[in-house]
């Protein structure tokens, strides 16, 4: 299924999170917490200003984001979970 964000979203697919600590421990699914990482799948066009022009986006499909905890809203792509969620939300670009 293909999906385009509309305006200043984006869609991103979250990393998975580490299944050991640093000393070695398995984490087991019921303590481990939703990854704030994520891959950016799709972009939207961009913000239209009070003036009327275009905000070109900061990221771009491929880039690798820091995101907010509870940010966006979640949905499922083919059997995927992934988020939408405003370019705002997102934190830094990694790498």
């Amino acid at each position: 299924m293909k999906l385009t964000p509309l305006n200043d979203r984006v869609l991103v697919k979250r990393l998975e999170s580490e299944e050991k600590t640093a000393g070695g421990l398995f984490i087991p699914d019921t303590a481990k917490e939703k990854p704030s990482k994520g891959e950016v799948i799709a972009v939207g066009p961009g913000k239209i200003a009070e003036n009327g022009k275009a905000i070109a986006m900061t990221v771009k499909s491929g880039n690798l984001v820091l995101f907010n905890k509870y940010a966006g809203t979640e949905i499922k792509l083919d059997g995927v979970d992934h988020l939408v969620m405003r370019e705002d939300d997102i934190l830094a670009i990694i790498g």
